[in-house]
């Protein structure tokens, strides 16, 4: 049984209000070819197939036109689960129908598993789709008394445990945060406060685990429990890792041989630093300028328009950082760190600065339920 596992494909992202439409276009029929030159048996999408619950209409069209070359054309079995960023209803609309064609959908969260069991050139697998659900959907969903992330996802995989698969491999496909995991700015948190965090001994007992979530290709724990990441760097923080998806190669005892395959992309995400006459003179000869571009200039004069040069010479330019202003780079690392904290974080300071003193322990778990509220609304709406 051979397999490629991907995830966070996030079609319609944008990257500082730049469309990478086209790029997604781009590295989705890299992963199409990758199928066939491996004569895989099964391609799995670990979620965020979208990047917004409601995607745009050329977002919506993208995936159709790729999942109509791997399934109807290729005979390539697809199977996605809903991520947090995806609308779980309208991602899983006629999944019922589309199962026989080899298009299985996981959208909302059942009370009832249904696996999948996929037929390959050199024996048979059986797959189990477990959407993004928090604790408050698996507790409604399975009337049970759950109340971390961790304890959701254990009642989830008990029906997995006890499904009797025949003595074939079993696959657990999910999109979830393990703890120790190596995260990215351009991830959106499932919670706060740490309780999105999932122990990755949960997912060992099983052949292998297909995640989606975190962005940078990893694995924890075990190597069989792993992160394929997203197909594209969608942050400038992940701008050294290399994007691929996962090989996978199940022997009928369950065994899995794991190899990355890389992905290319148009044009590439990266941070370049200098003086404003230092970076324009580079352009020129800079193979890659037409890659998207954050700029720190070291420059501590007045510039004016430094922007429009710069995007004379890089045409891809979508951040620009005058680093050189800022007389204290202590103060610099201080807004940089302000800007990644959390809600829960940001409400804390204000909190601590209007009143003059900290938050109880009870001020802290109410602000943590009405924040995961109001994500859970948002994930929904």
């Amino acid at each position: 049984m051979k397999f490629i596992h991907t995830s966070d494909w996030h079609i319609g992202r944008q990257l500082h209000n730049q469309s990478l439409l086209e790029d997604q276009r781009h590295v989705l029929a890299q992963i199409v070819e990758l199928a066939v030159t491996h004569d895989v048996d099964a391609v799995i999408i670990a979620g965020d197939i979208y990047d917004r619950s409601v995607p745009p209409a050329n977002a919506v069209a993208l995936l159709d036109e790729v999942v109509n070359r791997l399934v109807n054309e290729l005979k390539i079995p697809v199977i996605m689960i809903a991520g947090n960023h995806d609308g779980h209803e309208r991602l899983g609309f006629a999944s019922r129908q589309m199962r026989e064609s080899g298009l299985h959908i996981i959208g909302p969260l059942n009370n009832t598993l249904v696996p999948i069991e996929i037929v390959g050139k050199s024996g048979n697998a059986m797959f189990y789709g477990l959407p993004y659900a928090d604790p408050a959907t698996v507790r409604h969903v399975f009337d049970s008394e759950v109340n971390t992330h961790e304890q959701a996802m254990v009642q989830l995989l008990e029906q997995v445990s006890e499904h009797d698969s025949q003595g074939l491999p079993k696959v657990v496909i999910s999109h979830c945060f393990l703890d120790g995991g190596s995260e990215s700015e351009s991830e959106r948190p499932l919670s706060i406060g740490g309780a999105d965090k999932i122990s990755s001994t949960v997912f060992t007992p099983f052949s292998y685990a297909a995640l989606g979530h975190l962005h940078g290709p990893q694995y924890k724990g075990e190597e069989h429990v792993r992160y394929s990441g997203s197909i594209l760097k969608y942050s400038f923080s992940e701008q050294h890792q290399n994007k691929s998806v996962t090989l996978v190669e199940l022997t009928p005892e369950g065994v899995a041989s794991i190899e990355l395959l890389p992905l290319s992309a148009m044009r590439d995400v990266r941070i370049i630093e200098g003086e404003l006459d230092a970076l324009l003179e580079a352009g020129k000869t800079d193979l890659q300028r037409e890659d998207y571009l954050m700029v720190r200039l070291l420059d501590k004069k007045a510039i004016l328009d430094p922007m429009g040069k710069l995007r004379a010479v890089y045409p891809n330019v979508l951040h620009l950082e005058r680093t050189g202003l800022m007389a204290n780079n202590s103060q610099l690392a201080i807004g940089r760190d302000h800007i990644k904290k959390g809600e829960l974080d940001m409400f804390t300071d204000f909190f601590s600065q209007v009143s003059g003193e900290p938050m109880s322990e009870e001020q802290q778990a109410v602000m943590v339920n009405a924040i995961d509220e109001l994500h859970r609304v948002e994930r929904t709406s």
